[in-house]
């Protein structure tokens, strides 16, 4: 009797997931349907118990009626985890092997797909200055958070947290000092305008919006991690249709290309197998 009070519960809190993550994307447009549904389920709950209310349901409730609340729970499911050459193996790959790639060509597209807060959006643009390509690239970062893409546009980051970008820096390959491309304000580093000034910073949701461009080279990583699998395939093909034949994808450590139809991914070879970059041919 427990074990079926106990299934009888969870399949009433998987429905009140689902009615919720509906009534959000009727009501504010973002859509998390197709989102991993225990790592929703986990930031949903933590709001719940956060706001004292004992059901997803009375959540609910509140949260189509009250925008600061969904605020809220969008801030909860929307964590960022990001910081200045994050991996530094991956952005050591992208100068030694990638970017001579595409100094081959006369104009640079990219697109850094949720990019949070731009950190990373950032350290592509020295990665790129001291490969002296930063003049001829466009660089479109996004992401469907509003708050992060303005603290992306101010390029305003703590400066207790320089320490570790430098050592990023570091082990990434960089050879200049780090506190060349930041100045001091108060307790704040802040970027050098000059690295802002080929930046586009765009709201763009994965999950909704379409193409927008065409790139030769994408980069998107640790971001489908938390989808469900049928919109990491959208995703996928959503980038196969912004890149040029021959560009480059770029994804996290715990992503793939085997999310894909065995006919598709015969468009695709490794470029950098072990880091997950990829590149198209469109054949």
């Amino acid at each position: 009797m427990t074990d079926l009070l106990n299934v009888t519960a969870n399949a009433a809190e998987q429905i009140e997931v689902r009615l919720l993550l509906e009534g959000i994307y009727q009501m504010y447009g973002y859509d998390f349907r197709q989102y991993s549904e225990s790592s929703v389920t986990r930031r949903i709950l933590y709001r719940m118990k956060a706001e004292g209310l004992s059901s997803i349901s009375q959540l609910q409730e509140k949260i189509l009626r009250e925008p600061s609340l969904w605020k809220k729970l969008f801030n909860d499911i929307c964590i960022p985890v990001t910081e200045m050459f994050r991996d530094p193996p991956f952005f050591q790959v992208l100068r030694q092997q990638l970017l001579p790639e595409l100094r081959k060509l006369d104009r640079i597209q990219i697109w850094h797909a949720g990019c949070s807060t731009g950190e990373e959006a950032y350290s592509l643009a020295i990665l790129l200055k001291e490969e002296n390509l930063y003049d001829r690239c466009s660089i479109f970062a996004t992401d469907l958070n509003d708050d992060w893409l303005a603290q992306a546009k101010e390029g305003k980051y703590p400066i207790d947290r320089m320490q570790n970008y430098t050592r990023n820096y570091i082990l990434s390959g960089g050879y200049l000092p780090f506190s060349n491309y930041y100045t001091v304000s108060e307790h704040h580093a802040v970027i050098e305008p000059e690295l802002r000034s080929n930046i586009t910073f765009a709201r763009h949701n994965l999950a909704t919006d379409k193409s927008f461009n065409e790139f030769h080279l994408i980069i998107c990583r640790n971001v489908m991690i938390y989808f469900q699998r049928s919109l990491q395939q959208d995703v996928l093909r959503l980038f196969m249709k912004s890149l040029s034949a021959g560009g480059f994808l770029a994804l996290g450590s715990k992503e793939a290309l085997t999310l894909f139809k065995e006919n598709e991914r015969l468009e695709w070879e490794p470029f950098m197998l072990q880091h997950r970059i990829y590149r198209f041919h469109n054949q």
